[in-house]
């Protein structure tokens, strides 16, 4: 029986520990997700472009450099840019093993994150929600519109999400992940979208951009805005990105 005195954030971490005793082999019965989301209903496809991958600040300098930037100019970011952000997130960068390996580290090489752009002002692309079609390398636009309104306030009213040139939200398939970790899949979950955020934050940095990341959001709001249940796939973080 759970303790009253012992808050669910406690409880899960203590029924979620690796002990020697009990630690399991094999699969769980969760059946295995897809690899990668693919919206076949989106209004348009459109092909991002190659990202370079040389040249910039070193990594060193990019470090000492980054700060949380929460007020951006009303300025457009390009579609470059935006490409080189996703593929600090999502980039694929070596097939090995049967294994699709990217730029972000994730547990079993299982990536249960998916992407999603909230587009306010990126240069040759119409204001809107999309989704980032990794296999394709694609942005796919679920919902034409501005949505940075509604997501500010959807994000406990933090203004630099209407500010920002762009908003990317991060979303967990946790049957990716359950289908060999169980339960203490949401660790990792957790893990792998803080990895992404500081791929995109370095990333931002390195282009001369602002960025700042945002845990405190209205979860149902969010998950509605950019039209997923919040069951089998639910936002878990997001980076509001603008020029500074």
């Amino acid at each position: 029986m759970k303790d009253k005195n012992i808050g669910i954030g406690d409880h899960f971490q203590n029924e979620t520990k690796y002990k020697r005793q009990s630690l399991g082999g094999g699969h769980t019965c969760v059946s295995r997700a897809e690899p990668y989301k693919i919206c076949k209903d989106a209004a348009v496809r459109i092909d991002l472009p190659e990202a370079p991958i040389f040249g910039g600040p070193s990594l060193w300098e990019t470090l000492h450099r980054r700060r949380s930037i929460r007020e951006f100019r009303n300025s457009s970011i390009t579609l470059d840019q935006l490409s080189r952000l996703l593929w600090s997130a999502n980039g694929i960068t070596l097939e090995t093993g049967g294994y699709s390996l990217r730029t972000s580290p994730s547990a079993g090489a299982l990536y249960p994150i998916e992407t999603y752009i909230c587009a306010n002002r990126v240069a040759k692309i119409s204001s809107g929600i999309y989704h980032h079609n990794i296999l394709h390398n694609q942005l796919e636009l679920l919902k034409k519109g501005n949505f940075g309104g509604v997501l500010a306030k959807a994000c406990l009213g933090q203004t630099m999400c209407e500010d920002a040139a762009a908003v990317f939200v991060f979303t967990a398939i946790a049957a990716r992940s359950k289908w060999k970790y169980s339960e203490r899949a949401w660790r990792y979950i957790y893990l792998d979208a803080g990895h992404i955020g500081a791929g995109i934050h370095l990333a931002a940095e390195a282009l001369g951009l602002g960025c700042c990341m945002i845990g405190a959001f209205f979860d149902d709001e969010v998950n509605d805005i950019i039209g997923i249940d919040g069951s089998s796939e639910t936002a878990v973080y997001s980076a509001a990105v603008g020029v500074k």
